[in-house]
């Protein structure tokens, strides 16, 4: 819609993500045209975390600290870096603040708590600090209504990618795989099962944090192209204790995060492992498991649900090219059989696809449609997400 349809200043919405990998700010300036279903991504930007920056993020991944301190100081830095990279977009397409309706900010999750007493979930990059900066209205804290509702406020993308696929004549499943990876899985139309999504574990957070363990001198912060984890070997003993973990077998609806999944628990892993082997594992042979773990949570989720089926990847882990050749050898077996594309496929940009859902999940705010999935999150009821922050 225009701005002339729905009364409202502008005519794009800008969504913004900044993942668990803590490696930067995505942006993606959506139109949505009336009668189109898909929303028209006109426009990406990116903008990198600093080294001191990404610090920053992750040290708030696990108590610490003076950490209420460090963690309102940097929901203040964040929208600052927010702002600024907004600012570059608007420039960038020679747009000024009136054009943009509103800001969907995801924000940056540093904690994640879904299950036991109290649960809760924490995304900081303030929005009324991002709003008066950028002098454009914000629709932000997307997860806590589904949470007062029962739910566990993750994940919050399938809804977008039932909008994006409509009715399907074969199963289809969008995996995003960023620090943690998540599924949707979207069942073909008569099917008698319902749309799902959720966390399936680890994407790229425990590669990422084990390689840079071993490479503190380098200035890649990330196993470019799984290129470390192939001169290692799978230690199957190994794979198949990590695939024993409580939460890979744990049932959805489900999410987790990177408290959960980090060095901390690879460390545990091994400590466990020592004591049940007297064989000795080199860095890169650990790096290979770990990137076969990714591969088979991801290809188990999947497996269950259905036996074949349309794949479409998106996230970073898309560009880790041994972790999608271990994921297709797993996922086509004697008796499976799925189409493993990248979201270009069906010519959408899976670097922004979160981006774009963040921007659709405020335009769903402005528009009153249920924007949860209590299927997905196990919500008690559908409602609206999200609140507003005027300049």
């Amino acid at each position: 819609m225009t701005s002339k349809d729905n009364g409202m200043q502008g005519k794009y919405y800008i969504g913004l993500m900044s993942g668990t990998s803590a490696d930067g700010i995505d942006l993606a300036l959506v139109e949505f045209i009336k009668g189109q279903k898909v929303p028209v991504l006109v426009a990406s930007y990116y903008q990198a975390y600093c080294s001191v920056t990404a610090e920053k993020i992750t040290s708030l991944y696990q108590p610490g600290a003076n950490e209420i301190d460090r963690a309102f100081h940097l929901d203040v830095e964040l929208a600052e870096l927010f702002s600024q990279a907004i600012t570059a977009l608007l420039k960038q397409k020679s747009l000024t603040a009136q054009n943009i309706i509103a800001i969907g900010n995801h924000g940056q999750t540093i904690r994640h708590r879904p299950n036991g007493i109290n649960p809760f979930t924490l995304q900081i990059g303030c929005c009324q600090t991002l709003a008066t900066l950028t002098g454009i209205r914000v629709v932000g804290q997307f997860r806590r209504k589904d949470m007062a509702l029962g739910g566990q406020g993750a994940p919050l993308v399938p809804i977008f990618h039932q909008q994006l696929f409509g009715k399907t004549s074969a199963a289809n499943f969008v995996v995003n795989i960023g620090g943690i990876a998540n599924i949707t899985f979207l069942p073909a139309h008569g099917s008698t099962q319902t749309v799902l999504g959720f966390d399936t574990g680890p994407g790229n957070a425990l590669l990422n944090d084990w390689y840079v363990a071993h490479h503190q001198d380098s200035e890649v912060l990330f196993d470019k192209n799984g290129a470390w984890a192939a001169t290692g070997q799978v230690n199957k003993t190994l794979l198949t204790q990590l695939m024993q973990d409580d939460y890979i077998t744990e049932a959805a609806p489900k999410s987790t995060g990177r408290e959960y999944f980090n060095l901390d628990w690879i460390q545990q892993q091994l400590n466990t492992f020592d004591l049940q082997s007297s064989g000795q594992l080199s860095p890169s042979d650990i790096q290979a498991t770990l990137l076969a773990f990714t591969a088979q949570s991801i290809a188990k989720a999947i497996m269950a649900l259905a036996k074949q089926g349309k794949v479409y990847l998106c996230g970073g882990g898309v560009h880790n090219a041994a972790l999608v050749h271990a994921l297709t050898l797993m996922m086509n077996s004697t008796d499976t059989t799925y189409e493993i594309n990248t979201m270009q496929a069906v010519k959408i940009d899976g670097d922004q696809l979160e981006a774009m859902a963040f921007a659709w999940l405020a335009y769903a705010f402005d528009h009153g449609l249920k924007s949860n999935m209590p299927a997905v999150t196990g919500a008690q009821a559908s409602c609206t997400l999200g609140n507003s922050f005027l300049p």
